[in-house]
């Protein structure tokens, strides 16, 4: 279907609608990250709508979401987003796989369906559905009308956000992905749980490489012995991000330092990226609000980061998410997964965890834990054991995430049962980790 040229009609709005085509220039999202059942879009943002989609690109011009408007499309609520690392994700609220509970899962709506292969507790595919490869279709030809529409009677305005989709066909999207690898030195495998408080929306900078343990069970992190990266490699990724997220930098609140145990790079690596990232990148002025830092830690790296780091680290111009990946409390289990630690350095940084919690405004520890069939059979009890003794706990801190082992056979009922019997146990908040990368 040709659309024909967009016509002039709500100044304030700059917005144009021929007989099936809307544009509207500029939208204002929420400037703030919020819980929602309905669709919520954040920051700054442009959108295009035909009669059977809504189309969304950030500032840069750049496809982010596609929803369908027709009564075929699975959930007026559910949508497609594509990351900056060029994959698609379908947000669903549960409709097509007929489930509930979303919300106590993951603490969100919506539960995220990866194209690629990942931890998923649900086995739904939705990119097969006609309908969803029907949205794809209709942006390939949205695009195509974009790049043979005459422009000759719209507003500078218009023109200039129609040029800049122009610009990013499948190709050059591609290829952007690509420069962010490059940019960070490779692709993130995975993003800590807690950036859902952020739709996982970030901006990595990796200043370490490698793991300090290299645990069997994992299938995400690096093969490579842990080194921190240079102050020089640092900043050079700082000035290179800047230019690549252009002009749509301010819609990001929120900072990744990565990769796998960034903790471990030592108080004056994170806090250095951390401060100068915020100010090169603006993000006290960006579009939305309350910054928010993301880094992964070890046991290790955790237990020897003394008061100094915290008190730095508090002192930042964010809220601080650290993730701890703790895995498990039993002997039999850890032996199994190949995490060289004892039950008591497990203990000891839980401890740790609820402590920094309770003593520092601006940081939050999280912990992460395996869940699965091929464990100890006293690996989920005592887990359940851990989490339902825990006395004096920090308000509104120290959640939890439970990660379906990869390669498990156990049956997504069974399994989301073994979920329920440790969450209801618990004192702390408990949500199943799904690994997503970027």
């Amino acid at each position: 279907m040709n659309f024909p040229v967009a016509r002039y009609i709500d100044p304030a709005m700059q917005q144009f609608r021929p007989e099936q085509l809307a544009i509207t220039v500029e939208k204002n999202g929420n400037r703030r990250f919020t819980k929602s059942s309905n669709p919520t879009r954040f920051g700054k943002y442009a959108e295009i709508r035909t009669r059977d989609h809504e189309f969304h690109f950030n500032l840069n011009g750049q496809i982010r979401f596609i929803r369908g408007l027709g009564s075929d499309w699975p959930h007026p609520f559910e949508a497609l987003k594509r990351t900056d690392g060029n994959d698609w994700v379908y947000y669903s609220v549960g409709a097509a796989i007929q489930q509930r509970g979303i919300r106590d899962w993951l603490g969100e709506y919506y539960l995220p369906c990866f194209a690629y292969q990942s931890n998923a507790i649900v086995n739904f595919t939705p990119y097969f559905l006609p309908v969803v490869t029907g949205a794809f279709a209709a942006w390939a030809q949205l695009y195509a009308n974009i790049r043979t529409m005459p422009m000759d009677g719209l507003p500078s305005g218009t023109r200039a956000f129609l040029n800049r989709v122009a610009e990013n066909d499948d190709s050059a999207l591609h290829a952007r992905a690509e420069d962010l690898h490059t940019i960070i030195g490779g692709q993130v495998s995975v993003l800590p749980p807690d950036t859902h408080h952020v739709d996982y929306e970030v901006i990595p900078l990796n200043i370490a490489d490698g793991c300090l343990y290299h645990c069997k069970f994992c299938c995400v992190k690096s093969s490579r012995r842990f080194h921190p990266r240079s102050m020089e490699n640092i900043r050079e990724q700082i000035r290179n991000l800047k230019d690549f997220h252009g002009r749509n930098l301010q819609n990001y609140n929120a900072l990744f330092l990565g990769n796998h145990d960034a903790l471990a790079a030592g108080a004056d690596r994170v806090c250095m990226a951390a401060s100068e990232a915020f100010s090169a990148f603006d993000i006290g002025n960006a579009n939305i609000g309350y910054p928010r830092l993301f880094v992964f830690g070890s046991v290790d790296s955790f237990l020897k980061g003394g008061d100094t780091l915290f008190e730095n680290l508090d002192r930042l111009p964010f809220f601080t998410h650290i993730n701890i990946g703790l895995e498990s409390v039993d002997a039999e289990t850890l032996a199994e997964i190949g995490k060289p630690l004892a039950v008591a350095d497990i203990h000891e940084a839980f401890r740790k965890m609820t402590d920094v919690n309770r003593s520092h405004e601006n940081i939050e520890i999280t912990a992460n834990f395996l869940l699965g069939d091929r464990l100890s059979p006293d690996h989920h009890q005592s887990l359940a054991d851990l989490l339902g003794n825990i006395s004096d706990i920090p308000p509104g801190k120290g959640a939890v995430y439970l990660s379906p082992l990869a390669g498990h056979h156990q049956e997504c009922d069974d399994l989301l049962q073994s979920f329920f019997e440790i969450k209801n146990k618990s004192r702390l908040p408990v949500f199943i980790y799904l690994i997503q990368r970027l």
